[in-house]
């Protein structure tokens, strides 16, 4: 996934491709709307989340690698933009349903959860170090990369046993097979407060990968898939410091930490140069492993078993779907907007995110109550 993700903005522009780069992001979102719930759904409902997992594995290979040919050979940009689409539509789903799988097999989710999450970050790393090692930052080597990548994802998919999901007799309505009923879950106050806050803290976040590139490369810092991995050292860190926090401190405080990071991030990149630039950047890793891993966690504490694929899945929709989408083409406004002759105004442009992500933690600190006990909470 890093392979693809973090050096897309970049490979876009050097493909005269930035115009489209906003619509390019934003399809991860659009994307997020269709397949995560219906996949969490036949997940907890009918089809084996490994074998979910297998198929769209070869899918979102293929359709990288159409992707990558069309940037490569100009395709025209509507034929790009579809393609890639194609590839969010395959890929979106991979990620509740990895998660299901991994915490379908753990016995203490606080203590187990968050090193096992970090090997996906570790993952993350070596993509874009690989990216940048075969100098690729801007070449569609990336997507070829990833290509193979993910057919490594479907060959390893092999190994992991099959868990089937819960037996059922009872009738199917249209809602529950298009898993549209986990929207029952924002019933509880605390369920709708951490979908709500994911969806809007993660607007001002999706600035980062397409934008913070281009930063790097007007302070000098060429190889940029690599200089981004700093978010990701500190992302480990924080998973492998979860079990701790979580024995010791309250969910509400571990949330309200992750988005101070938030604000902190943007702020020392509103400050301008490398150092700073590069001190936010390594910001990243707080910022989003306290808030959104702990919101992993708390569902699988929270919810029933029977509607953990789809309580995962409706995470991803609110995050990815209303989050990325919003996030994505609302960014691209404001980033033209503290852009004048092709000089942008990167203090206002980072300094305004900062804001925003501030007013999410006065949010966020005055509805979120938490409860005392990790006591399941079903749906109904």
């Amino acid at each position: 996934m890093g392979m693809w993700f973090v050096p897309l903005g970049a490979v876009l522009d050097a493909h005269g491709l930035e115009d489209i780069k906003p619509l390019a992001f934003a399809t991860s979102g659009i994307s997020a709307f269709i397949s995560p719930l219906i996949f969490g759904a036949l997940a907890d409902q009918r089809v084996a989340p490994v074998h979910l997992l297998r198929w769209l594995s070869l899918a979102t290979a293929l359709a990288m690698a159409a992707a990558t040919t069309a940037i490569e050979r100009d395709w025209g940009k509507f034929t790009i933009l579809a393609l890639i689409q194609l590839h969010s539509l395959c890929s979106a789903p991979t990620w509740s349903l990895s998660t299901t799988i991994v915490l379908s097999r753990l016995s203490d989710v606080r203590r187990e959860f968050g090193p096992l999450r970090a090997m996906a970050t570790v993952g993350w790393i070596v993509g874009c170090l690989i990216i940048s090692a075969l100098g690729a930052d801007r070449s569609t080597l990336a997507g070829y990369a990833g290509t193979l990548a993910w057919l490594g994802v479907l060959a390893f998919s092999f190994t992991l046993p099959a868990i089937a999901p819960p037996a059922t007799s009872e009738h199917l309505t249209w809602k529950q097979r298009l898993g549209l009923d986990a929207l029952s879950l924002l019933k509880n106050r605390d369920h709708r407060v951490v979908f709500i806050t994911a969806a809007i803290y993660n607007i001002p976040l999706c600035a980062f990968y397409p934008y913070s590139p281009s930063n790097l490369q007007e302070v000098g810092l060429v190889h940029t898939s690599a200089w981004m991995t700093l978010g990701q050292v500190t992302e480990v860190i924080a998973m492998f410091s979860l079990a701790g926090l979580l024995t010791r401190w309250r969910l509400k405080p571990v949330f309200l930490s992750a988005i101070a990071f938030g604000v902190l991030r943007y702020g020392l990149c509103a400050l301008g140069g490398k150092f700073w630039l590069l001190a936010g950047i390594t910001m990243h890793g707080f910022a989003y492993a306290l808030f959104f891993i702990t919101a992993q966690i708390y569902l699988e504490q929270r919810i029933e078993a029977r509607w953990r694929a789809r309580a995962q899945a409706l995470l991803t929709l609110m995050l990815s779907g209303f989050g990325n989408t919003l996030g994505y083409l609302g960014c691209g406004w404001w980033f033209a907007a503290s852009t004048a002759g092709n000089v942008t105004d990167w203090p206002l442009f980072w300094g305004g995110l900062s804001a925003s992500v501030a007013a999410v933690f006065v949010m966020f600190a005055f509805a979120y109550k938490g409860r005392g006990s990790v006591e399941k909470i079903t749906a109904s």
